[in-house]
């Protein structure tokens, strides 16, 4: 080793210059410290990013080259554990099986020949995003919001209705989370009883950006093990992609590469992408991801989340006056949009109700100001209506989670499509034009709203 900056490490070699993205192994006291080769500076030395801290390491240490890129363990022996981006345990828990199967994390995208073509919805229970943003199995989905409007709850959601409704794998990807959540998380689950089934894949806020910036290949190896090997159906949550995004400009700045748009780095699109079209549906099973995006003061045109959004299918916006308003999940459904809630994939009555909500919310908020204003009364007969109907779907769309239980006091509620349907079509057409708000908010489906209503009047009446 001729230099080190931090967690930029010079290396001269002897012999071949190694390959871009081969890792390398540092001697550092008694121990190693693994870097991944990102530049040929000349013909006999070469740049490396370190994906572990360099205190220790001094010029004129000893290297090895792996021939190979960074491994990680994949397979049944890592479910229920938490990992960190060098596949290593971090749970306190049992070391790994020595015969554990390891996979690289540089892989190439699955051949188009190779990927179904065929579109199966991923049914989440969660009434908003079934109605409005339908995910697709071996698709992907984006959270858009800022902080502290209910993404990462959300996410949590997920890892339930894949674990109880498709007896399928969770990976979880924690990019530059903070170590109380990934404690949090990690006790949750195991009280909820998902952790046996999950995989937690954390790099932290306090480590070095190289292993912020590899966190999420580290989880979309294993994800992929089980799809091409176990040939089980994945459910892949990252959060938050945002930091992926913002770890790779903080390498790129080091590396002295020239800054693109913003500040970003200058291969934002690539990085993007070398991950986002790995994560596809292979055979008879599938890898579906659901991203948290965070939103860098809300501005929707920032460089990285347009990266992102361009190849997802459903983009979930979740908004910060709604989350103000009380209404969980915090879902706007005028920006929440997808590719699948087309007629030929869902069905025509669930698109048509879809977009019946969407044209009441948006009549809703064009007179918000005036009913501010002037009051409600003050409307004519029929915009009271459409007022009073828009107010009723949306309280109807909130809905208790299993995961937020301990917090709420109410039980989880998992509903099917078709309830979902009804209910907004049933709400839609006048059905509960009499009925309280209140009987709708925070319930499953509308036989629950229905009973809450007639307890609230037998209630008045005595």
């Amino acid at each position: 080793m001729t230099a080190v900056r931090g967690a930029v490490i010079d290396l001269a070699v002897e012999g071949p210059l190694p390959e871009i993205h081969e890792a390398v192994e540092i001697a550092a006291g008694s121990g190693t410290v693994v870097a991944e080769v990102q530049a040929h500076l000349d013909i006999a030395s070469v740049r490396a990013i370190a994906l572990q801290t360099t205190q220790g390491l001094v010029r004129g240490a000893g290297a090895r080259l792996t021939g190979a890129p960074l491994s990680v363990p994949v397979g049944p022996p890592v479910l229920g554990r938490l990992l960190d981006v060098m596949g290593k345990t971090a749970d306190a828990g049992a070391p790994l099986p020595a015969d554990t199967p390891r996979r690289a994390i540089h892989q190439a995208a699955p051949a188009l020949a190779t990927q179904r073509a065929s579109i199966d919805v991923f049914s989440t229970g969660i009434k908003v995003l079934d109605l409005l943003a339908p995910l697709a199995q071996g698709g992907k989905s984006a959270m858009f919001g800022g902080a502290g409007v209910g993404k990462t709850v959300l996410v949590m959601e997920l890892i339930h209705s894949m674990v109880a409704g498709y007896d399928g794998i969770s990976v979880f990807a924690g990019v530059g989370e903070r170590s109380r959540e990934g404690h949090e998380m990690l006790n949750e689950m195991r009280s909820s009883g998902v952790l046996d089934r999950t995989v937690l894949v954390y790099g932290q806020m306090n480590e070095p950006p190289g292993a912020r910036w590899r966190v999420p290949l580290t989880a979309l190896s294993i994800a992929e093990h089980f799809r091409d090997e176990e040939r089980r159906n994945v459910l892949l949550l990252m959060d938050n992609i945002f930091r992926f995004v913002q770890a790779g400009a903080e390498v790129s700045g080091l590396l002295g590469r020239m800054p693109s748009r913003v500040g970003y780095q200058p291969t934002l699109e690539t990085e993007v992408a070398d991950l986002q079209e790995r994560i596809a549906s292979v055979g008879e099973a599938s890898v579906t991801a659901v991203e948290a995006v965070y939103v860098p003061a809300d501005d929707f045109t920032d460089p990285a989340v347009t990266a992102i959004s361009a190849h997802v299918d459903s983009t979930v916006v979740l908004s910060r006056q709604l989350a103000a308003e009380g209404i969980y999940p915090a879902v706007d459904p005028i920006s929440t949009t997808s590719v699948l809630l087309d007629p030929l994939i869902v069905g025509e009555e669930h698109v048509r109700v879809a977009g019946r909500l969407k044209e009441a919310i948006e009549h809703y908020r064009e007179l918000r100001d005036v009913i501010a204003l002037l009051g409600v009364e003050e409307l004519g007969r029929e915009e009271r209506l459409l007022v009073g109907r828009a107010r009723r779907v949306q309280r109807f769309l909130t809905q208790p989670f299993f995961v937020a239980a301990a917090y709420t006091g109410l039980e989880g509620r998992s509903v099917p499509v078709a309830e979902t349907v009804a209910g907004c079509a049933a709400i839609l057409e006048g059905e509960c034009d009499d009925w309280d708000e209140a009987s709708l908010y925070m319930i499953g489906n509308l036989d629950e709203a229905r009973a809450r209503e007639e307890a609230r009047r037998k209630e008045r009446a005595a």
